[in-house]
């Protein structure tokens, strides 16, 4: 098997409304990775399915993700684009992958902890091995480079370790079949700049996220230029101005969110934000955010609205992802296979 490029494999969720953190902290990333490697962007409809979903949602969510990759800029000729459960090989290598990882490693995973919450019996046996499936769909692809944020560096680090133990257990065998030595590589992660983590515009202290019940707590990539405007004014803030350096904004989780949002969509960073607003009241900086939120996601916005009304042209676009993205995770199979001792037709 030769050798990949620099493939990035990366996906999102279609669990309920897109918001800022989803484009901040994954899609604006991805349009950029197109410039320097070959990419794999998936709608992770696997994923999403560890907890109930109900069946139509689910479908206009896969849709709404799609057109989110695409309205955002990413050119679905170029590079992939797909939904996880049209390429079957995502499931199939998962399950040797569930051979391989160790049940000590999923038991470290802090993020079945969290969502399963106190009723950990009651949650499904997909919730709590899904960072194994999230590692296959990593590997079927082999891809080098994985863009992460802070809270998925851990399932990475699982993904890293799952290979190295493939390559390990299966050693003899890999190279009995002629393949490289380290079969599957050891994916790197791309780090994220500014507002990597971006939070609640409630509470400082709590993660921008869809299952918020309070909607002002977001920026929902459908949210009109005065639902932006008001969401962003009526933001938690503190009584003081803006702080001037970087270090004062470590004891504000709020003006550190703000301020985070802002460098992100700017393409700058936060003391380039401070040398302009620092000391200003947060009615002014919150205007020239309102301004360039929507500068930025107006256009997104529109186009989103275009590709959903057009449900078919988005299923013909996952669809020829899906036929490409298959094609790279089969070869993968077959190899595997070979090397694990299956018969194969």
């Amino acid at each position: 098997m030769a050798s990949v490029s620099q493939r990035v494999f990366s996906g999102v969720q279609p669990t309920g409304n897109l918001h800022l953190g989803n484009y901040l902290g994954a899609i604006k990333r991805f349009v950029e990775l197109q410039n320097g490697f070959d990419c794999i962007y998936c709608v992770v409809d696997l994923h999403a399915i560890t907890v109930w979903q109900d069946p139509v949602e689910l479908k206009r969510s896969i849709r709404e993700v799609a057109a989110a990759f695409l309205a955002a800029g990413v050119d679905g000729s170029k590079h992939i684009v797909f939904n996880q459960s049209q390429v079957p090989q995502h499931a199939e290598l998962a399950w040797v992958l569930n051979c391989v990882a160790r049940l000590g490693w999923l038991n470290r995973m802090t993020q079945f902890k969290e969502k399963a919450g106190k009723d950990r019996e009651n949650a499904s046996v997909g919730l709590y091995a899904y960072p194994n499936l999230m590692a296959a769909d990593i590997l079927v692809y082999r891809a080098t480079h994985v863009p992460v944020g802070e809270d998925q560096k851990q399932h990475l680090e699982l993904a890293r370790d799952i290979a190295q133990k493939f390559n390990n257990d299966f050693a003899a065998s890999i190279a009995a079949n002629g393949l490289a030595e380290k079969f599957f590589p050891q994916p790197e992660p791309l780090i994220a700049g500014p507002a990597t983590r971006v939070m609640s515009l409630r509470d400082g202290a709590k993660k921008m996220s869809k299952s918020d019940p309070s909607d002002a707590s977001r920026i929902n990539l459908t949210d009109d230029a005065d639902q932006i405007a008001a969401k962003i004014r009526k933001a938690k803030t503190d009584p003081l101005p803006l702080p001037e350096s970087v270090e004062e904004l470590k004891a504000r989780p709020e003006a550190d969110n703000l301020v985070g949002i802002y460098a992100a969509l700017s393409d700058g960073d936060a003391a380039s934000v401070l040398n302009a607003f620092g000391g200003a009241q947060f009615s002014a900086f919150k205007q020239a955010l309102v301004d360039l939120t929507v500068s930025k996601l107006g256009p997104i916005n529109a186009e989103m609205k275009r590709l959903v009304a057009d449900p078919g042209h988005i299923d013909r676009v996952l669809g020829d992802g899906a036929a490409r993205a298959e094609a790279i995770a089969a070869e993968t199979m077959t190899h595997v296979k070979d090397i694990v001792g299956f018969v194969r037709r």
